[in-house]
């Protein structure tokens, strides 16, 4: 598949899975999965702060191998570069454009850290050239775009991690484990929650794009919106044509735990308060936020501030779990047990994970299995943001088909579930020919 495919877009919607899926049997269940060789070739895609970090946990590891380092900025390439240093002795070549990179039958894996509005539609062509993916958080820009990647990934087989690395720490997994073993009773309720003191975006000025950045290629699948001097590299999060707000940059790693740690899946309803009540700035999305997730008979709640640091049970980030026999709290490296009476009882240690996550997915693409963080975990998870999100924009209360996937009785709120495209980057699913 080239460029011009890739560029032209994807073939089939989600309409015509059900010919996709069915082509399962028509694959050879003797050739052994993509990417079991000695060493896993991957590209990373965008290098300038998480890429950066995910390029040397690939790099420094003996069975894998960091082919390309692709960014649309020609200042951040040597970032990524330099992350993957003396770790190989072959160093990565660099792109600006992705595409050439999925081109490379040598490549296996394309490891994603770009903006939220390119994670979705890079898997889908990642999965559709043939390539695994591990993906950062959250999964999808929309909802809609997340149950095109589970197809994809499914209709190629593809190995697709999302980066919510606490799946494969192993503190937390044990931790967990405990949870929903039943020790600190029937659990009810679980909370996630950040508070930070990020600085302000200002207000920014049209100007051009500096000379060295694609900004066209930066905003790809999105529809043309001009360049502010405030935008890139960082504060795209807080603008709802490419980000997801702090809900899905933070939140989602607490949510991932809360929905795993109780057992549930997709949400029932959703509410959601808050406002931009500290920043005058250019931010759209809010700096404090309070969503609460109804699934029957449980719930989970999340709340960011990102102008105070006092957060709840003494960590400015944590998830908690409350049972009817006790409570158990995740702060940044440790797992913290109550008895019934709030008195601690014990703890136990949980790490975030990183390298575990790496070797997981690794691991998986050679056995063809589902690794920790698989798509469709990561999918259920990010909706979570998403639908809190698009309950804070409607100032409505979402209720939401947890078998159908969508947002019921309120047709205005359920046109934020998905997102206007740039012509020709409409996210479909590839059909296999």
């Amino acid at each position: 598949m080239n460029r011009s495919t890739h560029r032209r877009g994807f073939l089939q919607q989600t309409a015509a899975l059900g010919a996709s899926l069915a082509v399962f049997s028509e694959l050879s269940a003797d050739e052994p999965p993509k990417g079991a060789n000695d060493r896993l070739v991957v590209a990373i895609m965008g290098t300038n702060n998480r890429g950066r970090d995910l390029a040397r946990g690939f790099a420094s590891r003996p069975d894998a191998a960091v082919a390309y380092i692709c960014d649309v900025d020609e200042r951040v390439i040597g970032k990524g570069v330099e992350a993957v240093g003396s770790d190989q002795p072959q160093p990565p070549k660099t792109i600006s454009d992705f595409r050439h990179a999925l081109d490379d039958p040598a490549v296996d894996a394309l490891v994603i850290a770009a903006p939220d509005h390119w994670h979705g539609p890079a898997t889908i062509l990642a999965c559709a050239a043939g390539k695994h993916v591990y993906v950062e958080k959250p999964a999808s820009h929309n909802g809609h775009e997340g149950q095109l990647m589970i197809a994809a990934a499914r209709a190629h087989q593809r190995v697709v991690q999302l980066g919510t690395q606490r799946r494969s720490a192993p503190g937390v997994i044990a931790g967990v484990e405990r949870v929903r073993s039943g020790e600190i009773g029937k659990v009810l309720f679980a909370r996630g929650w950040i508070n930070s003191t990020r600085p302000s975006i200002g207000h920014g000025k049209p100007v051009p794009p500096p000379p060295q950045l694609d900004y066209v290629l930066w905003q790809g699948p999105a529809p043309d919106r001009p360049y502010h001097d405030n935008l890139i590299h960082y504060h795209w999060h807080w603008f709802w044509h490419w980000g997801t707000g702090e809900l899905g940059n933070n939140g989602i790693h607490a949510l991932d735990v809360c929905r795993w740690g109780l057992g549930v899946d997709y949400p029932q309803r959703v509410v959601c308060g808050g406002g931009r009540f500290h920043f005058q700035d250019d931010q759209e999305t809010p700096d404090t936020q309070i969503a609460t997730f109804h699934f029957g008979d449980r719930a989970i709640n999340w709340e960011h501030r990102t102008w105070s640091r006092r957060g709840f049970e003494g960590s400015d980030f944590g998830i908690a779990f409350y049972g009817e026999e006790g409570s158990m709290v995740i702060g940044d490296k440790v797992c913290r047990w109550f008895d019934k009476a709030g008195k601690q009882v014990s703890e136990s240690p949980a790490e975030h994970g990183g390298g575990e996550h790496i070797a997981n997915f690794i691991d998986n693409v050679r056995s063809g299995g589902r690794p920790n963080a698989d798509v469709e975990e990561g999918v259920k998870s990010t909706t979570l943001c998403h639908l809190g999100n698009i309950a804070y924009r409607s100032g409505r209360t979402i209720q939401f088909d947890p078998e159908r996937r969508q947002i019921v009785g309120d047709d205005e709120a359920a046109q934020l579930w998905s997102r206007e495209y740039r012509p020709g980057w409409e996210p479909k699913v590839y059909r296999i020919e």
